[in-house]
Order: structure tokens, then sequence, then C-alpha cells
């Protein structure tokens, strides 16, 4: 950081008072909650299925929770240049996506198999008793119960993977992770500022925005909380 402050003088005005940066900065925000939202998705999708099955056949938890612990500790870069080697995706939007699901998987499935677990038994029971299929009971029953807990797992999944866009920037995309490049290769301390600002920024906004959307979608949960 001395470095950089010897470099540049800080905050750099010039930078600042110039509208294109704004929009740039604006642009590499729009493609860093693209990034941030297929990411999570992708993972959410891969991880339920494989949630649902642990819950169902329990011999199933354990190879899957060390499997997606040992995808997790895989060194970020190093796990991107895997996929764009043996998934022959390149440097792009998918292979980026690819990495931040995976990175994202861990935190999904744990969260989403203890969601399921902690519906009691006597309510699975009732379900089954008034002639609800698995699927059924799983979507009507289960599901409504679990949803808290999973969403405080992807909440923790959203916000980190909103850090971990930042080093999708050496596979070429990266959203606002470039300007940490620009700002380094420039030594500019302002870039680098605001840069981290703004990931911080949209870390709160996006973990606000589902604590909003899980109050409006269970008010059960809320008012128990409450309670």
């Amino acid at each position: 950081m001395r470095l950089l402050l010897a470099q540049s003088s800080f905050p750099d005005w010039n930078w600042l008072g110039n509208p294109r940066n704004w929009e740039r900065l604006l642009d590499h925000g729009v493609e860093h909650v693209q990034l941030t939202l297929v990411g999570v998705a992708l993972g959410m999708a891969v991880a339920f299925p494989l949630a649902v099955l642990a819950t169902r056949h329990r011999k199933l938890y354990t190879p899957l929770l060390v499997t997606t612990g040992l995808l997790y500790t895989v060194p970020s870069l190093a796990l991107f240049l895997l996929i764009a080697a043996f998934l022959q995706t390149g440097f792009g939007f998918t292979t980026a996506v690819i990495g931040l699901a995976v990175y994202s998987l861990l935190i999904l499935f744990r969260n989403t198999v203890a969601g399921l677990e902690a519906v009691p038994d006597d309510i699975r029971e009732a379900g089954e008793a008034m002639g609800y299929t698995p699927s059924q009971l799983l979507l009507r029953v289960e599901l409504p119960i679990a949803l808290p807990v999973i969403i405080a797992g992807v909440r923790i999944a959203l916000v980190t993977t909103i850090g971990l866009v930042t080093i999708t920037s050496l596979t070429g995309m990266g959203g606002i992770g470039r300007l940490f490049i620009t700002g380094f290769q420039r030594q500019n301390s302002t870039i680098l500022a605001v840069a981290i600002a703004a990931v911080v920024i949209l870390a709160v906004v996006g973990d606000l925005a589902l604590v909003s959307a899980q109050r409006k979608l269970l008010p059960w949960a809320r008012e128990r909380e409450a309670a």
C-alpha cells in the first residue's frame, strides 16, 4: 500500500471526476451481479437434489459432505484453470460460473440437509397419512419448514460468492475484480479503494435483499423469531 500511495495521490480526483470511470464501474457491477446470481443458482440446482438424496439415504451424507468439502479447499485459481482445461470451456463466463457454483456447494448442501432434517417426524407422518407422495411431501410439507435454514445458507453463499467473483478477473471475467487489476497496474490506490467499497456494498445489499425476501415469503418464521 505504501508503494501505491507513493505512485499516485489519494484520492485521485481526476479519476473520480471522470464520468467514464463510473460508467465502467456500473458495467463491471452488472457483470459482478450476473456472475454471482448464476453461480449461486447453479450451485443450488446441484446442491438441493444432493441434499434430498442425502436425507433419504443417510449413508450418502458423509461421502457427499466430504466431496463438497474437498472441492471447497481447492485453491480458486487452480480450480478455474482445471475447469477450463478439463471441460474445454476456455476462459470466460461458463468457466467462471461453474467454478463459483462448485465453491458454493458445501455451504448450500450442508444447510439444505440441516433444514430438511429439522422437519419434525410427526409432521412428515401427518403428510404421509394425508396421502402425499414423496415429491408432494417434500414440496408442500418439508420445504416450507426447511426454507429459513436453507435461505440462511444461500445468504452465506451469496456473500461469499460476491467476494470470490473478483478472482474470476484472472480468467477474463471478474466484474468489479477487473478494477483491482487496473488499480494495481496503474499503481492507483483510489481505484482499489473504490473497487473494495463497491464489493462490500454489493455484499451488504445482497444480504439485506435476501433478508427482506425471507421476511415477505416466510411471515410465519418472522413471527416465530419475534415470539
